[in-house]
Parts: structure tokens; C-alpha cells; sequence
């Protein structure tokens, strides 16, 4: 890659990323799955101080210019591409929130982020950014910036929020956009990726996984509806906060075991599965920010990579001994992280257990790489992170369910828990969410207790 970045030339074709190859791997050509309307993703934070909206939607114009992904769309069929379309202004709808009053607007400031989660999000319309403000008072105000996933990813949207903050400064200060530094484009990215594979390094990681995954196979979950009986689908989610006891033993064993949360936090996950399943080879799908390159951490784009973690249990005593198991897999995974459509050509058995009864349960931990909160220009923003408000319909995920948890900045950690409603119940899905938390408890909280007695 040079060092200036190439410019996504309006018009211009460019191939899938590997990300986009993924995606297509699920996709029915219908409404649902990830090129569906519903497969969005939002950020949100709270805006004090005097907000000039016409500067916002200047600002909001000028990312879509910046950032061409927000602008690309991704062409499928027997020629799969990328398609660069010209800049187009983005929606911003402006609510009136006057009337609610004081001791209501952080509730209702996440009543509006699931609002705006539930809406439709086309994926063959451009841009693919759109924005929803809303308006406490003169000073006061929750804005809700919400991206087709196909566009973007959760580290992108940070980078979305921040530059969409900064024009903002930049035109009510100076009346017009600031001048920008260029940064690497999503199409750079592709055609990197091309270059990259064809490399003896990529052949070499190739080869670890399938050695690593021979006859592996994911640990999924028995559903409570097979796939067969074609049941409705949407995704709900379920969401919990950890408790500051348990948060404080998920950092202590991460320092006293040389790991992150997330490795801690995993080996919970799969000491979970072992006990559920009896399973002593337990595969854990999961993700990486897939942005190993820092030429690539400015850019927007969808880059995220499905990742298939095998930790081997058998003979594990100790929780703390199965933390050091993971950290030992996650460390090997990430010298040698690649595409997963690589990792599944290499590894073909993966999805075998992925059948009419059963269905993936994937689990990412997300810490942001960005400051959550700050000042830009004479706006001082927070970032709305801590969401603890069920949803019966939400972003969707493409088959099956999700956890998610997020170690915010100041430590503190909450969670939830996705899934699709034609193949999993509410309820035993609430059961599911206790059961692990109370795992969690007996396995984070008591490092030195036995997996046998877990």
C-alpha cells in the first residue's frame, strides 16, 4: 500500500473484502440475514451545550464524503463487487423531547437509541449513515447515529461519532468543513487484502488453522424451535450489568493470570459449555477487530472477523488453569489471524453441529479503542454505552444468538445477550443469561475452584 491512500473514485468497481465474502455466505437474497434492513448497527451519545443543526447536518455530509464506505454498495449475484457511489446528503430526523422532564431524559435518551435500532436500514441505499437527534432543551440533546453493518462496524461508528463532532466544531467556529487529512479507504483495504493472501505468511497461517481445527467442530446450542418449522424471525436481546464484585474479579484474575478480560471472560464462557454439553473440545466462535494494521485504524468499513477459538479441557483442573489454556489458544489465534473464509476453506467441518435442532452462540467482548467521552468545540459529549433496556426486536443477527459484553472505560462491564426468536424462546433465554452470570460467579469469582465442581 502506498503511503497516500488510493482514492474510491465514484463509479469505480472493487472487489469483496473477505468481511463482505462472509456476509454473502448468509445471505438468502431476502429481507432477512446481513444485507437485510434490520442488520444495523447504532452509536449514541449525550450532547451538552449550544448545538448549531445546521452545522450537524453539514457535518454529517462532510464523514460521507470522508469515508466511502458510508457511500459503497455491495453488489452480489454472479459478479460480487463493490460499487463507489457519489457522496448523497444524510437523513437526520430532529425530535422534540421538550416535554419530558429532567428526571426522565437519561431513560428516555436510551428509549430513543432502541427506537432508532428498530427502524429499517436498506442496504442498496446510499448513504448508508443516517442520524436521529433529540432535543431536551437548547443544552441538552442525545444524538443517535446509526449505519448499515455492511458499511460499518462498532470501531468504525466511534470514528463516525468523533468526526461527525469535529465538523461540527469546525463549521460553527469557521463556518465551513475543516481541512482533513486523508485516510486509507475500505476499498484500500480490499485490494491489500488480495495482496495479502497470495503472501507465504498467509499460506503459513492458513496451515496452522487447519491443523489447529481438524475435525473441529463449533459448540452450539439445542434450539427450542428447529429451523424446519419456519417460524417468524426477529432478534431480541436480553441485558444485564455485572455486578462491581464480579467485575472486580474478572480484572483481578486478568492481572494475576497474565490475560484480558475478554480471556477471562471466554474461560467462563467455555467452562459453561463444558459443564452444559460434557464436551471437553469446546470451539467458541467469537471475533477480532480485524484491523491488525494500523494503516487501517482510521478507516471505516466493516472489518470484523468471525474467529473459531478451540480450547482443549480435557485433564483441566482449575478455572484459573483454564484461563491459562485460553490465553494460550487467543495468543496463537491472533499471530495468526485471517479471513475466516480462509479459516473455513482450511477447517470445513466447523459449521457440522450448525444443524436443524441447534444453532451458534457467538461471544465478543468489546473495550473501546477509542475515549468514550469529551469535548469538541463547544460541545461536551458522553457516550451512551450503559444500555439496560430489554428489546423484543432489535439489530439482527444472522442465525442463531449472541453475547456481547462491553468493558467500558471506567471498568465497569454490562452484557446481553441476542437471538433469534424463531429458533430460541424468551424465557429460556433469560434462564440462560441467570445460569451464566451465576457460572461466572463460581468460576471468575473462585479462580481456584475445580471445572469438576463447577
Amino acid at each position: 500500500m502506498t503511503s497516500e491512500a488510493r482514492t474510491a473514485v465514484p463509479g469505480t468497481r472493487f472487489p469483496l473484502t473477505p468481511n463482505q465474502l462472509f456476509l454473502c455466505g448468509f445471505d438468502q437474497g431476502d429481507e432477512q440475514g446481513p444485507f437485510g434492513p434490520r442488520y444495523a448497527i447504532v452509536h449514541a451519545c449525550r450532547l451538552a451545550g449550544p448545538l448549531d443543526v445546521a452545522a450537524l447536518r453539514a457535518a454529517l455530509d462532510d464523514v460521507v464524503v470522508r469515508h466511502s464506505a458510508l457511500r459503497t454498495l455491495v453488489v452480489r449475484g454472479e459478479d460480487p463487487h463493490q460499487l463507489v457511489l457519489p457522496p448523497a446528503p444524510v437523513r437526520l430526523r430532529v425530535h422534540d423531547l421538550t416535554a419530558v422532564p429532567v428526571e426522565g431524559r437519561d431513560r428516555r435518551a436510551e428509549e430513543l437509541v432502541l427506537e432508532v435500532e428498530t427502524g429499517d436500514y436498506r442496504s442498496d441505499e446510499v448513504p448508508l449513515l443516517h442520524a436521529v437527534l433529540g432535543r431536551f432543551d437548547d443544552a441538552d440533546a442525545v444524538l443517535v447515529l446509526v449505519a448499515h453493518h455492511a458499511a460499518a462496524d462498532e470501531w468504525s461508528m466511534q470514528l463516525v461519532l468523533r468526526d461527525v463532532l469535529a465538523g461540527h466544531a469546525a463549521r460553527v467556529a469557521e463556518g465551513a468543513a475543516a481541512p482533513a487529512e486523508s485516510v486509507a479507504q475500505y476499498t484500500d483495504y480490499a485490494l491489500w487484502e488480495q495482496e495479502r493472501a497470495a503472501t507465504p505468511a498467509a499460506a503459513r497461517s492458513r496451515e496452522y488453522w487447519a491443523e489447529t481445527l481438524r475435525d473441529a467442530v463449533i459448540t452450539t446450542l439445542p434450539t427450542d424451535h428447529p429451523r424446519s418449522a419456519g417460524l417468524p424471525k426477529t432478534t431480541a436481546w436480553q441485558r444485564f450489568a455485572l455486578s462491581e464484585d464480579l467485575t472486580a474479579a474478572v480484572h483481578a484474575t486478568a492481572a494475576e493470570t497474565r490475560s484480558s478480560p475478554f480471556m477471562v471472560l471466554l474461560a467462563g464462557w467455555a467452562a459453561f459449555l463444558h459443564r452444559r454439553t460434557g464436551a471437553d473440545d469446546v470451539v467458541v466462535n467469537t471475533f477480532t477487530s480485524g484491523r491488525a494494521q494500523a494503516a487501517f485504524h482510521e478507516t471505516v468499513g466493516s472489518f470484523f472477523n468471525f474467529v473459531p477459538l478451540r480450547i482443549d479441557l480435557a485433564g483441566c483442573g482449575t478455572f484459573r488453569e483454564a484461563v491459562g489454556r485460553v490465553r494460550r489458544t487467543c495468543l496463537d489465534a491472533y499471530r495468526h489471524d485471517v479471513p475466516f473464509v480462509e479459516i473455513f476453506a482450511a477447517a470445513p467441518t466447523l459449521m457440522n453441529g450448525n444443524d436443524d435442532g441447534h444453532a451458534l452462540c457467538a461471544f465478543q467482548v468489546y473495550r473501546s479503542p477509542l475515549p468514550a467521552d469529551g469535548t469538541a468545540g463547544p460541545l461536551v459529549h458522553r457516550e451512551i454505552r450503559r444500555r439496560l433496556l430489554p428489546q423484543s426486536s432489535g439489530g439482527d443477527i444472522p442465525d442463531g444468538a449472541m453475547w456481547h459484553l462491553d468493558v467500558e472505560y471506567s471498568g465497569a462491564m454490562t452484557g446481553c445477550l441476542g437471538f433469534n426468536t424463531n429458533l430460541f424462546d424468551a424465557g429460556a433465554m433469560t434462564l440462560l443469561t441467570a445460569e451464566f452470570q451465576q457460572a461466572l460467579k463460581s468460576t471468575v469469582g473462585a479462580p481456584d475452584t475445580r471445572l469438576d465442581q463447577i
